[in-house]
């Protein structure tokens, strides 16, 4: 991933294993639409109800050529779920931004089946 990627975590441990499944969910993000220029990543257990469970809220800040993308997803009980919601929303508006911007420019699919003859006539 070219783009400049930050990771924050907030009110739980560190984890190697999140922030490797940050890194790698960030990366297919740069498959989608690679012009992303910056992500910044936080997540945080804000809450510490004890019958309800760590609750994890996930932010993104995606910032891209003349755009910024913003996603936050609250309250998964796993934090692997609440990074999995989150960033499958950010792809969603990053194929949303990238068919808005580019959309001009993207040359028309052909229709089925245009350019074939349809039965060769013999030649005489």
């Amino acid at each position: 991933m070219a783009a400049l990627l930050q990771v924050t975590v907030r009110e739980m441990p560190h984890s190697d294993a999140v922030e490797a499944a940050i890194r790698r969910k960030a990366a297919s993000l740069d498959r989608v639409y690679a012009r992303i220029t910056a992500v910044r990543v936080t997540v945080e257990a804000p809450h510490h109800h004890h019958h309800q469970g760590n609750l994890y809220t996930v932010k993104l800040d995606i910032t891209l050529p003349g755009g910024e993308i913003v996603v936050n997803r609250d309250h998964a009980k796993d934090v692997y779920v609440a990074l999995r919601d989150a960033f499958q929303a950010a792809r969603r508006q990053l194929i949303e931004h990238a068919e808005r911007t580019q959309g001009a420019n993207r040359p028309r699919r052909p229709r089925r089946g245009a350019g074939k003859a349809a039965k060769e006539l013999p030649s005489e």
